[in-house]
């Protein structure tokens, strides 16, 4: 996969809709969040693994480049760190829960985590020198183009 490495102009960024439309008739759901996972990878210089998560932590939609396993540990850790951001919103901010983002950095990456829809959550790992304004401003893109067509309700047992 070859990574964008210019600036980003908003130009530059397909709508949902034609991102959609130019999936194959037959795509499912998660092939068309697969090209849309894609495309925040081509537009996000220093990104290389995105993935769509249920709030639960179970893998909706990943980027081709991680195995199953990774994905799954993948959506587990954003679950993991989501859940805790949670607890911290509920225990030292306005006591909704409500939780905008959450950003790890580790030697060699950042994790970024977004809200992505009911139930839903967005996680992109990228490179230690990525701009985390452009990085937040093209999650943000994203989230706003899945609005609506994202959910994950919580599994009942």
């Amino acid at each position: 996969m070859t990574l964008h490495t210019g600036t980003t102009s908003a130009t530059d960024i397909p709508s949902a809709a034609s991102a959609a439309s130019a999936a194959p008739a037959t795509s499912t759901t998660e092939e068309k969040l697969g090209w849309l996972v894609q495309g925040l990878l081509t537009r996000t210089p220093g990104a290389r693994h995105a993935l769509v998560l249920s709030r639960d932590g179970l893998k909706l939609c990943s980027s081709p480049e991680l195995s199953v396993d990774q994905a799954d540990h993948l959506a587990a850790i954003a679950a993991g760190i989501q859940a805790l951001s949670h607890g911290a919103s509920l225990q030292f901010g306005d006591g909704t829960g409500d939780v905008r983002s959450a950003m790890t950095e580790f030697y060699g990456g950042i994790l970024f985590i977004v809200e992505a829809g009911e139930g839903a959550h967005l996680a992109l790992v990228t490179a230690e020198e990525a701009d985390a304004g452009l990085v937040g401003h093209n999650m943000g893109q994203l989230v706003e183009q899945l609005d609506g067509h994202l959910s994950a309700p919580p599994r009942r047992t």
